[in-house]
């Protein structure tokens, strides 16, 4: 998720430029967005026409820039959507003004968002925008004959693929191995951060076996987790034992020590590297970050409010994306976010070495 302040209104409620990023970032919005705000954003509209004989033609659909005074918002989820209606309260075509529409909401669509908002809508929104950088777990759950696996999202689990391979006796039955390829062939087609290989008895077990000889990349992030069954029975197990937010945690803290330690290691031998808030914006402003650090606490509202930093966050984020660098957002609560805390809560891997 990536917001940016827009000003205020007329009647004094708070303008924002949101960008929903993924799926995730829709499901987030959909608990911000209420009745009676006010959202904008280019759409397109079938345009009722008459022709000379005063003869309603059915209408062509015509893009036009709309504002609504939102009155529902529903999360599709498998349309990928956000869908918010309302009554168009101002739009390019002033014709359109009083009627109903609905704007579709997808990932990089670019909406400004103006209402009050509360502590915890900014505070989701902080998350989302945290979460972006989340490690994208898959659960791989996995017995005789049968696997599936399923993607964890931030609003529940989604299905990716499931698979039948009889095994043991019997005039259909095929070799294991058949099933463990398959499976390996579809994990290894996801661009996953971490694998949770689960299932009940040592069919899980002899799967790792296989993946460490066969699919050497993918097994070394692969952990193993006991469960009664697979499925959708299976990953509920999962996700009630804590053990997708236990490895988020471990590979988010591998991932950020990782980034600290190559920052320490360029700022010791004087290499391209910066830190504190006004050089790493000076750096960012020279198109020359090439990955941003940032500590989450600098992206809620309240800190930036404190006055301690002369740039802001979200601005800086815009800035280096706009040049093409990446944004690594360091959780607080842990070494590699303190160490980053330590150095002004933001710091920069650079392309190029700044003068």
């Amino acid at each position: 998720m990536r917001t940016e302040p827009r000003g205020y209104g007329e009647d004094g409620r708070e303008r924002r430029l949101v960008v929903p990023e993924t799926t995730d970032d829709l499901w987030h919005l959909s608990h911000v967005l209420e009745p009676g705000d006010l959202v904008e954003g280019d759409t397109t509209r079938r345009i009722q026409r008459q022709d000379d004989d005063l003869r309603d033609t059915g209408g062509e659909r015509e893009h036009i820039h709309v504002t609504i005074a939102v009155s529902d918002v529903e999360f599709a989820r498998f349309a990928n959507r956000l869908r918010v209606g309302g009554e168009i309260v101002d739009a390019s075509r002033e014709d359109q003004i009083g009627h109903h529409h609905t704007l579709n909401v997808e990932a990089n669509t670019e909406i400004t968002v103006e209402k009050e908002f509360k502590a915890d809508q900014t505070e989701r929104l902080a998350e989302a925008a945290a979460a972006t950088d989340a490690p994208e777990v898959a659960v791989a759950t996995v017995e005789e004959g049968a696997a599936a696996v399923h993607l964890v999202k931030e609003y529940g689990t989604e299905e990716y693929v499931s698979l039948t391979k009889p095994t043991g006796k019997g005039e259909f039955a095929r070799p294991r191995e058949e099933l463990f390829a398959e499976l390996g062939d579809a994990l290894a087609r996801l661009d996953v951060e971490a694998v949770i290989l689960a299932g009940p008895g040592f069919t899980k077990r002899d799967a790792l076996d296989y993946f460490e000889e066969e699919y050497t990349d993918l097994a070394d992030g692969i952990s193993t987790v006991d469960t009664s069954g697979i499925g959708d029975r299976g990953v509920h197990e999962v996700l009630k034992r804590g053990a997708v937010d236990e490895v988020r945690e471990e590979t988010r803290i591998a991932r950020e020590a990782e980034l600290i330690d190559a920052l320490t290691e360029r700022i010791a031998e004087g290499a391209k590297a910066t830190y504190g808030p006004e050089a790493t914006m000076e750096a960012a402003e020279f198109g020359a970050v090439e990955t941003l650090l940032l500590l989450d606490e600098r992206l809620r509202s309240e800190r930036r409010d404190e006055g301690d930093w002369e740039i802001d966050a979200n601005e800086l984020i815009q800035t280096v994306e706009q040049q093409g660098g990446d944004v690594t957002v360091f959780s607080a609560e842990f070494q590699p976010g303190q160490q980053l805390s330590n150095l002004g809560g933001v710091a920069a891997l650079l392309r190029y070495r700044l003068e």
